[in-house]
């Protein structure tokens, strides 16, 4: 292959899996247009300058304007209080209009991410954070998942990935994709350990995974050397590297990315070491040009999803 994998190896491509879902919302939507209903709308929250919460933003907001979906922004400056933040939360909440509405995170200091996210109303929580929705993924019922599980697992099912039966590691416990991740592993009757950080011999037990699912946010963590031949790998990391030194380390089979690094200051990279990887996996997904193209398909088929069931 062109991009110096493994010619077995089946590169995961993101944006080919992002175009079909947000091609179905579209439909879907056109489709509520046909009937004389109204397009669902999506309301974002901002506080503050992060750049990279803005660039994501911008992003989502794309993404509505191509589906058909209607976007609404609050645009709050970083100094906003607490209780300020929780008086929109709660205007948004009752608005009959506002079918789904999401806190973009980081938020900044002195403003509790949790007390926001839990002030939403869970039928229009679409990044499916809220302990509501939380709880009845984990019962197995229907409600609103977090996007960038969901997104994976919908990419999964169209390569005919077989998960029954399989043995799943799922690298990183967080909320947003580590847990979740593992719950809906688990609901397709998949064997499913979630490793971290400081688990011991993490190496041998990586090696043991036909499917590897990378969320730990370290760049170049897996080696190539972790990974079972033929495994299926999904890198949910999006670091960027600034470090040299650490680019000659992870970068050491990927000189392409070490030469972007050297020209421009910075490359973005996953959790896993990309080149070594895909010499030896069935399948995988790049870093950028994967899961982070699937987890804004994964807001817009929630925000659907979410107009629906209202």
């Amino acid at each position: 292959m062109g991009d110096g994998s493994s010619a077995m190896t089946m590169i995961l491509d993101g944006k080919v899996h992002a175009e079909r879902m947000l091609g179905e919302v579209t439909a879907a939507v056109e489709a509520r247009a046909a009937r004389g209903l109204r397009p669902p709308c999506l309301a974002v929250v901002i506080v503050g300058d992060d750049p990279a919460s803005h660039v994501y933003v911008r992003g989502k907001v794309a993404a509505c304007a191509r589906t058909g979906i209607r976007s609404v922004e609050r645009r709050l400056p970083a100094d906003t209080p607490q209780a300020e933040l929780d008086g929109i939360i709660a205007a948004l909440n009752a608005d009959p209009l506002v079918d789904g509405i999401l806190v973009q995170l980081p938020l900044p200091a002195g403003l509790d991410s949790k007390r926001a996210l839990h002030a939403i109303d869970p039928a229009k929580d679409v990044d499916g954070l809220h302990p509501v929705n939380q709880g009845l993924l984990l019962e197995g019922l229907p409600g609103l998942r977090p996007c960038t599980p969901s997104a994976c697992m919908n990419m999964l099912r169209a390569h005919g990935v077989e998960l029954k039966g399989i043995r799943a590691l799922v690298l990183g416990r967080s909320e947003i994709v580590g847990k979740p991740m593992a719950l809906m592993l688990l609901e397709q009757h998949a064997t499913v350990t979630i490793a971290h950080s400081r688990t011991r011999d993490l190496p041998a037990l990586c090696r043991e995974a036909d499917l590897l699912v990378a969320a730990v946010g370290r760049p170049g963590m897996v080696e190539g050397s972790w990974i079972k031949p033929g495994a299926v790998v999904v890198d949910v990391g999006i670091n960027r590297v600034e470090d040299p030194a650490l680019g000659e380390v992870i970068f050491a089979a990927d000189p392409g990315k070490m030469k972007t690094l050297r020209e421009k200051g910075g490359v973005l990279c996953g959790d896993v070491r990309f080149q070594e990887a895909a010499a030896v996996a069935g399948a995988i997904t790049p870093v950028p040009g994967g899961v982070g193209l699937l987890t804004i398909a994964g807001v817009m088929a929630n925000t659907l999803q979410a107009c629906q069931a209202r």
